[in-house]
């Protein structure tokens, strides 16, 4: 802005080297003569406010602005050339355009009307008339006119024209490409015919039989399509026009802008404005010295003068005879870079800044200033500690609490102080806190956490229960809830009386100072943290406690978390554990082994059961409800229960699902309707198994796939339908039929053993594959083997595996037989099954099992259906299973005195231990079973 106008005076009449000492010397004189004149001189801007001036010189300098005598003036210019060039390049750009946009309109219009009129009705034929231009040339004349193009033309196949714009032309050869058309194709080209410039389309006209019985081209001339530019071109000129306008309107506003800025100062106003900045510079209350290339003083404020005790002379010396320690003068006759450089000059300390002049042209030479920070010094030790103090508060609350778990919480406490604020730290805490429970008022406590610069120090080791004596601090900061500081511990006695011995060995060891705070939130006091004290020897001070207090408790709340935390996790736990299977039921058809481990994070929802039904079979169930805590775990048990009663009705998988499922839903309706929040999902697996055809039905919702183990060793995963998970709805399940040979392994298990945030499951069951292959292994011990190789470090969530070995029941023990529909075939059976008992050396049970099977075959016959099978098989126990195909279902009632009948199922219910109905898709089966002896 300064050049704008013209130099200062002050710039303009540079002042030789060997003056600015007279120039310092007669400054105070000089500010007195300018005090002395009568008045000052009004300002220019005002004066030109005034006498118009400012109007003539904003409007001189925009003249000189857009004459380009000035930067504005040059980015005007700049701007006229840009919008310039983007008019002519958006003008042959659209001119481009519009000749490929004209291109392509003929070229469509022209191929739609000649198609358009080749396949049009009558068309073949006029063209076998007499006399096809009677008929072609009016039709082509009002097509042209109504498709606006220039052109119709039928042809024969020879290029004769039948039909034209022009009469004169009818009749004449066809200008233009006939070949392709003549093969049957369309064919689009561009050529100077009769009416100039064209782009014309040649379509074939073919018969009945696909032979080309003629020709018809449409054309239009590339004049009359398009017309876009001479739309566009004027307002992509006036577009221009605009951007010209605008940007002569800015360039003003900002030269307006600048003239306002600038407040017409002319090199009087400047020279005063330097005068002002001059007497600034010797008023700060930092020194300033300006040296030049040679080393001399060019200029050195009054706060330079008395920091260094600068004489009256200096300036126009040279630094070195400036009466300055060598280190100081050295600085700053050498001109480097320097920050913050920290120098003793006499009893003050000097912080020294150096920073060159001639970095972008300016003279050689350099500028220095300089600051007093002696009081700072006193204060840089206090700020550290202060520092170091708040850095270990941070440091707290990122590393305290990092867990659930209170040992762990209070070891972080420990180790976090440790050697930052103590030598050694010591955490006790009652057993109730370990325990999740609030703890009772007391002084017996448990050593839960010790942290040291050495491990040899003669504390209480961790672990030990601690009763403190009632003199002792620990006591006395339980009972009254306050830190207690013992900066002497060799002069405590109460301390001392703790234990006689050991604490003659702590003071031997060199600990000497002991700060002990309280755990405590809100009332409740869990235990005490130790500050232990012996590398340093001053005692532990009141700033010092203070911190303690402050970092104890930010720990405290962490570990009353983690207490509460325990509690609800034993309970959670515990209700887990009641839920579960204790003990798996005796049964003949699969050898079971199992393991189920809960996540270490919080307790989850995954279970599993063995369930026996009718006819030896077994059902096998692993299930896992989405979440943690104790609704999942409550969840959990009303499935398992659940899929106990429906197993009770022999039902199938898939329906035994699909019943799941409207549970599940109605789980959640019941938990939206109290809006908890906590809307349940669950997956579920179930597989069912036949040892008499080794036959496994399996069906899942949700749940990953089973694996199977061969008795070779080999390891698949059959395709079982995943259907959704429970609670979803909507869907039907499905089963998948699994042959298993005796000695397979069917290995069940939930997402938590294959998958978790680091492994993906396609891995996880790549890791299973490898860990189950392998013959001639136990269940039991492929459990061990599967935990052993998949098992992660810390579970995050709940895992349930079940490995059931397969047996086969043999044909020895089974027996079978067809029931013809009728009554004498009650005897027969009756005296086959005598038979088979005689053989199983089972003759004791003959007359019951008699009884209950000639009870079921007679009701089979008088109310079931064909056909009518009898089997009976021996497990451990006898059953007797009669099938028909019917699905209607007896039911036990109490006949009357008077009834003739009606005591069938009675008796059987009688007789046996257990009894029941299944249904089968070919009807049902009717069972009963008695313990063998």
């Amino acid at each position: 802005m300064v050049r704008l106008w013209g130099r200062s005076s002050a710039q303009s009449t540079p002042r030789p080297e060997g003056q600015h000492a007279q120039h310092r010397r007669d400054r105070p004189r000089r500010l007195h003569k300018r005090r002395a004149r009568p008045a000052a001189r009004e300002p220019r801007a005002q004066r030109g406010a005034r006498e118009g001036g400012p109007r003539r010189t904003s409007t001189a300098g925009l003249r000189s602005t857009l004459g380009g005598r000035s930067v504005a003036g040059q980015v005007f210019l700049l701007q006229v050339v840009i919008v310039l060039l983007l008019v002519v390049a958006a003008v042959v750009a659209l001119v481009v355009q519009v000749r490929h946009d004209t291109t392509t309109e003929a070229r469509n219009r022209s191929l739609a009307v000649a198609e358009t009129f080749a396949n049009s009705p009558g068309i073949q034929e006029a063209l076998e008339a007499p006399s096809p231009t009677v008929i072609l040339q009016p039709r082509a004349e009002a097509a042209r006119k109504q498709s606006k193009v220039d052109f119709i033309v039928v042809l024969n196949t020879d290029g004769i024209r039948y039909t034209h714009p022009k009469p004169d032309r009818i009749g004449k050869k066809f200008v233009g490409t006939l070949e392709p058309a003549l093969a049957g194709e369309s064919v689009t080209e561009e050529i100077t015919g009769t009416l100039g410039p064209l782009v014309q389309a040649t379509v074939p006209v073919k018969n009945d039989e696909g032979e080309v019985v003629g020709l018809v081209s449409a054309g239009i001339t590339t004049e009359n399509v398009g017309g876009v530019a001479d739309q566009q071109l004027p307002l992509l000129l006036t577009a221009a026009g605009v951007a010209l306008v605008l940007a002569t309107m800015g360039t003003a506003l900002v030269t307006r802008r600048l003239l306002r800025q600038t407040h017409g100062l002319g090199p009087f106003e400047m020279t005063r404005m330097y005068e002002h900045h001059d007497a600034v510079l010797h008023s700060v209350r930092e020194g300033v010295l300006i040296v030049g290339g040679e080393g001399r003083l060019l200029l050195a404020n009054d706060e330079a003068h008395r920091l260094l005790d600068l004489p009256e002379d200096a300036e126009g010396r040279h630094v070195q005879h400036l009466g300055l320690d060598a280190a100081t003068a050295e600085l700053l006759a050498s001109g480097r870079v320097a920050t913050d450089e920290v120098r003793l000059v006499g009893d003050r300390l000097l912080a020294i800044n150096q920073r060159t002049t001639d970095l972008r042209g300016g003279p050689a030479g350099s500028v220095a200033t300089l600051r007093d920070s002696t009081e700072l010094r006193a204060l840089s030790g206090r700020a550290e500690m202060a520092r170091e103090h708040l850095k270990l508060l941070y440091d707290a609350g990122v590393g305290i609490g990092t867990g659930l778990d209170v040992t762990r919480t209070a070891q972080e406490l420990a180790d976090v102080a440790v050697p930052r604020f103590a030598d050694f730290v010591t955490v006790d805490l009652a057993d109730a806190v370990l325990n999740g429970e609030e703890p009772e008022p007391g002084t017996d406590l448990r050593r839960t956490a010790f942290s040291g610069i050495r491990e040899d120090a003669p504390l209480y080791p961790v672990g030990r229960r601690i009763r403190f004596v009632p003199s002792s601090p620990q006591a006395r900061s339980i009972g009254t809830g306050e830190a207690v500081v013992e900066p002497e511990l060799s002069e405590a006695p109460g301390w001392l009386a703790q234990d006689l011995e050991r604490t003659a060995q702590v003071v031997e060891y060199g600990i000497h100072s002991l700060i002990i705070v309280p755990l405590r939130v809100g009332h409740l006091v869990m235990g005490v943290v130790n500050f232990w004290r012996s590398e340093k020897p001053e005692p532990f001070d009141d700033e010092e406690l203070a911190l303690a207090e402050e970092l104890v408790a930010r720990a405290a709340v962490s570990i009353d978390n983690a207490r509460r935390y325990t509690r609800e996790h034993t309970m959670a736990v515990t209700l887990q554990r009641s839920l579960l299977p204790r003990n798996l039921p005796e049964q003949g058809a699969l050898d079971v082994a199992y393991r189920y481990l809960p996540a270490q994070a919080g307790v989850g929802g995954d279970w599993f059961d063995v369930l026996p039904l009718s006819g030896a079979r077994v059902a096998v169930v692993v299930g896992d409800v989405v979440g943690h805590g104790l609704h999942a775990a409550a969840t959990m048990g009303r499935l398992r229960t659940a899929v106990h009663n429906f197993s009770s009705l022999d039902l199938p998988p898939d329906e035994l699902l699909g019943l799941l499922d409207e549970l599940v839903g109605r789980i959640d309706q019941d938990e939206g309707a109290e809006d908890t929040g906590a809307i349940t999902g669950a997956t579920c697996l179930y597989a069912v198994y036949d040892p008499a055809s080794r036959q496994c039905t399996v069906a899942r919702a949700g749940h990953p796939p089973p694996a199977v183990v061969r008795p070779d060793g080999s390891v698949e995963f059959p395709d079982v339908p995943a259907g959704p998970p429970l609670g979803l709805g909507g869907l039907p399940y499905e089963t998948a039929e699994l042959k298993l040979e005796e000695g397979s392994r069917l290995v069940l298990y939930t997402d938590g053993l294959v998958e978790d945030r680091e492994r993906d499951i396609d891995v996880g069951l790549e890791m299973l594959r490898s860990a189950l292959t392998g013959a001639d292994r136990s269940p039991e011990e492929t459990c061990r083997i599967v935990l052993e190789e998949l098992l992660p470090a810390r579970p995050a969530d709940d895992i349930a595996l079940i490995v059931a070995g397969t047996r086969a029941l043999g044909d020895e023990h089974i027996a079978e037989w067809q029931v013809p529909s009728e009554p004498a075939a009650v005897g027969e059976v009756r005296a086959s099954l005598t038979r088979q008992l005689s053989e199983w050396d089972l003759d004791d049970m003959a007359f019951a099992t008699e009884l209950i099977l000639s009870e079921l075959v007679t009701n089979a016959i008088r109310y079931g259906g064909d056909p009518i099978r009898v089997r009976v098989l021996r497990d451990r126990s006898l059953i007797c299973e009669v099938f028909d195909g019917s699905s209607t279902s007896p039911h036990l009632r109490y006949a009357a005195t008077t009834d003739e009948g009606g005591r069938g199922l009675f008796l059987v219910a009688q007789l046996s231990e257990r009894w029941g109905t299944r249904y089968t898709p070919a009807g049902k089966v009717i069972w009963a079973e008695q313990p063998i002896p």
